[in-house]
């Protein structure tokens, strides 16, 4: 027998029934909630004839109602199989037939796979029915190499391949995260990630485990999510990746460090924070600590770097971090796979990893579990060394170093390196095939720069701190590097922007100007030159107009008492009426632009309008911020006496304020999302 999270659900129960388990915006699951419908959806499962052993995959929707699926899986003895919520209905078939289960839970539509798997309603089984008593007959028996889950990898080539973590796996993964960062049982942890994701897995099983509160969200896209989450629920701790760092940062502007400030810890995962990064956050958040985590689907979390400490001590702040010392070992092999004594920058290996959390082998795919599981060490596809303080530092994975003319070139070595110079936002290098023939490969940095990147001066920045082979023989500008779901930097899209670099060409400065644009919201004491917002506003009335309608109004506030009034105001009226405000600092002018409530098509005007003013302004050099807390404030007062005075007419609505001036600093370019456009 062995320690389960089923079973500690079970005595969590008993011990503290009352205690948030978890919660996803205005719905929540007490500890004896939990344990309630995860016996429900068990016996449900029964009497769909699902036998112990058997596969049962699952739409891991970011809702308790996916950590009743999971548990209850496992305590009917099934196999979970976990699916991504976005997943296509032909993906989500796919590992269906696969892990060759008997039961697919989902509430998407999949008709067209209806007569070849076996689909229920995911919210259906979920749901509650009058009180079940939690029975001692309801402790589930389990055999540590019993197969709990099946985890399919999401690889960038080829069709996924099947993690099999057993009960033991599972409950040394959670084990191991509990003391690598240290969770407590008073934590209430903020997860805005795919659950369906090792890395948060990992994180909501050892929460759990532990007793702790679990507050979901689906994604932090949108920062002001997380806010009111925290304040909602007072989470003070967070797990989440590191381009979710800029992205909170960047909406957060000034509330970055009253709101993040309050986390007693921030657990960074699938994805190593830049050097920069490290001593960024850990300058804005004294009080948090901050923890970096390597792990895989194959392993867990294994090794911790506690951010914080490295930063104060001066020591290894590059690093991984270190294996979790007793529960998992790190060695590396040279390449005839020998173990290595020693090992150091100059002589990196491949990473091999070994202890209790690892998986138990590939699903139907021997080959694949032979390549990886060797002697009882599991073979990583990542490149490293580890120092004499017994850290582990990473080059990168072994397919994506750099062969310069025999000489081996780390892109992450490149990346922290060029991540120091002021100029740059984030950076990524990849190693492409020498265009002169001779050196073999050489490196390419793509760089999404500031306002005042010089490529000769970060070449020259770069030749003082690399040796002459590591520096990029070529910089490549972009808007933003492209990523994956879990938002790590896709090196195989950055080498097919090389290989059709010719085509960057399509950029002309009308494009270039649309996007370079960024929101601003603090700016210089410096005068937009009158003939200048002239031309600004004449790009606003010279936007389409529904039916030619033009029934628009531009009010532009150009001295500091009205436009001090205004936020005043605004920021007054919206927190008497529960809506947010964030604000602007210092505009030289700003334009309410309102249309009549008679007009249809009034909003779309004026975003069009909008829209117009701020691209004209960024191509004068002038920032801009799209402020929309008036739309709804019209007839709200101290807004509507404020309104009025202006000269707005009463029929109007406001549909946007924009802030103008010259920025301060440049703005931050919050990644896009690449699956909003689809063809037909």
């Amino acid at each position: 027998m062995t320690d389960t999270l089923v079973n500690r659900i079970i005595s969590l129960a008993k011990s503290q029934p009352d205690r948030l388990a978890a919660a996803f915006k205005k719905e929540s699951l007490s500890y004896r909630q939990l344990c309630q419908r995860m016996f429900l959806f068990s016996a449900r499962l029964r009497r769909e004839g699902i036998q112990k052993g058997e596969r049962v995959a699952f739409c891991a929707v970011s809702k308790p109602e996916m950590i009743v699926a999971y548990l209850g899986i496992q305590h009917c003895g099934a196999v979970a199989v976990f699916l991504d919520k976005n997943a296509s209905p032909a993906s989500m078939y796919a590992i269906y037939k696969e892990a060759d289960a008997k039961l697919l839970l989902t509430d998407k539509s999949v008709k067209e796979y209806a007569q070849s798997c076996r689909v229920l309603s995911l919210k259906e089984m979920c749901r509650d029915e009058d009180d079940v008593q939690i029975r001692e007959e309801g402790i589930m028996k389990a055999e540590e190499n019993q197969l709990a889950e099946l985890l399919f990898t999401t690889g960038t080539t080829g069709k996924p391949k099947g993690v099999m973590l057993t009960y033991k796996a599972v409950y040394n993964i959670l084990a191991n995260t509990i003391e690598g960062i240290g969770i407590r049982p008073d934590d209430i942890l903020l997860l805005p990630l795919p659950l369906n994701h090792s890395f948060a897995l990992r994180v909501l099983r050892a929460v759990l485990y532990r007793g702790a509160s679990l507050v979901l969200q689906n994604g932090f896209t949108f920062a002001k999510e997380v806010e009111n989450n925290i304040m909602r629920y007072g989470c003070n701790a967070m797990a989440c990746v590191p381009a979710s760092y800029q992205v909170m940062r960047s909406q957060m502007q000034d509330n970055f460090e009253r709101v993040l400030g309050k986390m007693r810890y921030i657990e960074f995962g699938a994805g190593s924070l830049s050097v920069k990064e490290r001593y960024e956050i850990t300058r804005l958040l004294p009080d948090t600590l901050i923890y970096n985590t390597w792990g895989s689907s194959e392993t867990g979390g294994a090794i911790f770097c506690h951010v914080s400490e490295e930063v104060k001590r001066q020591k290894n702040v590059a690093s991984l971090g270190k294996p979790l010392s007793g529960k998992v070992e790190v060695r590396i092999l040279d390449s005839d796979g020998n173990v290595m004594e020693k090992s150091d920058a100059a002589h990196p290996g491949r990473m091999i990893v070994r202890g209790d959390m690892q998986m138990a082998g590939y699903w139907n795919n021997p080959s694949a579990t032979e390549l990886t599981l060797r002697d009882g060490w599991l073979l990583t596809g990542d490149m490293a060394y580890i120092n004499e303080d017994g850290y582990v530092f990473m080059l990168g994975r072994a397919d994506d170093l750099i062969n310069v003319g025999g000489e081996k070139v780390s892109p992450v070595e490149v990346e922290n390196t060029a991540s120091q110079y002021d100029e740059i936002r984030e950076c990524a290098c990849v190693g492409v095939k020498d265009p002169n023939g001779v050196l073999g490969q050489v490196p390419v940095l793509f760089v999404v720069a500031k306002s005042g990147f010089d490529e000769n001066e970060m070449v020259r920045f770069l030749s003082s701190r690399l040796e002459r082979y590591k520096l990029p023989a070529e910089y490549i500008r972009l808007e933003s590097l492209p990523r994956n779901r879990m938002q790590k930097i896709d090196r195989s899209e950055l080498k097919m922007i090389w290989d059709n670099r010719d085509a960057r060409n399509l950029i002309n400065p009308v494009m270039q100007n649309i996007l370079s644009r960024r929101s601003i919201r603090k700016f210089k004491e410096q005068e937009i030159p009158k003939s200048i917002l002239e031309m600004i506003l004449k790009a606003g009335y010279y936007a389409p107009s529904g039916h030619n309608m033009q029934s628009w109004r531009f009010t532009v506030l150009t001295k500091q008492t009205d436009i001090l009034k205004l936020k005043e105001v605004s920021d007054r009226t919206a927190r008497e009426n529960h809506v947010h405000f964030y604000g602007f600092e210092n505009p030289t002018a700003v334009v309410l632009i309102s249309n009549d409530n008679r007009n249809p098509d009034g909003c779309q005007d004026a975003s069009c309008a909008a829209e117009n003013m701020m691209l004209a302004a960024n191509s004068y050099g002038i920032g801009s911020v799209w402020i929309n807390v008036l739309m709804t404030l019209r007839q709200k007062e101290p807004a509507k006496s404020m309104l009025d005075e202006f000269g707005i007419p009463g029929s109007h609505t406001v549909w946007a304020s924009l802030a103008f001036g010259y920025p301060v600093s440049d703005g931050v370019f919050l990644q896009k999302k690449a699956d909003v456009v689809y063809y037909i």
